[in-house]
């Protein structure tokens, strides 16, 4: 195995462990220690990699973010999809088995706890939203009266994310994701009935 390769792997090594230390411990109570240790490496090779114990938090953000437009990218690959099919595909992409997982629940929430006192993780979650957004509005752009596709794009970005919230904090996740995208897959489908976008589908 090539340098670079064996290097791929164990940041990517790092970056499980810290998934697994966040869901054991929390953000706060997770140390360069902990990491390591789950990792099975010593702790100096994470500053090695990544200076220290706040860009490895970065960076398993990062992996998340990354996880979450590959996922998507995945599902419209290929055939051709209109506009209704996407906007599917992209609140699929959001509740994959990966998002739903505890590590990365519990991972994602402490983030967004943490983002908001941390400027650099604050910018990854914009960029984020942003692309959720941004995806969103460039289907309904397609489908709605252009006064309707702000608002849509807004309210089905909500959607997600309070849906995702609730889910990911509730007695029993599993079956509360499942029934958190099927409503709002509903929802998408009624916005497009209620202004007759026939031609989306």
């Amino acid at each position: 195995m090539q340098t670079t390769d064996i290097s791929r792997v164990r940041k990517q090594q790092l970056v499980d462990a810290t998934l697994a230390s966040v869901a054991e411990f929390g953000l706060q109570n997770t140390t360069i220690n902990s990491i390591s240790r789950l990792a099975g490496m010593s702790s100096g090779i994470i500053s090695h990699y990544f200076g220290g114990k706040q860009g490895l938090i970065q960076a398993t953000l990062r992996h998340l973010l990354s996880q979450l437009k590959l996922a998507l990218l995945e599902r419209v690959a290929g055939a051709p999809l209109s506009p209704s099919q996407r906007l599917m595909m992209i609140v699929e992409a959001n509740f994959t088995e990966l998002q739903r997982s505890s590590p990365a629940t519990k991972t994602w929430l402490s983030f967004w706890s943490q983002a908001m006192h941390d400027p650099a993780l604050g910018r990854l979650q914009n960029i984020n939203s942003e692309r959720l957004y941004r995806n969103l509005r460039y289907s309904y752009r397609q489908c709605l009266p252009p006064e309707q596709v702000d608002p849509a794009a807004k309210q089905t970005a909500a959607m997600i994310d309070g849906f995702w919230l609730r889910s990911a904090l509730s007695a029993d996740p599993a079956p509360e994701f499942e029934r958190a995208e099927a409503l709002c897959k509903a929802f998408i489908a009624d916005k497009l009935a209620q202004y007759g976008a026939v031609t989306c589908h």
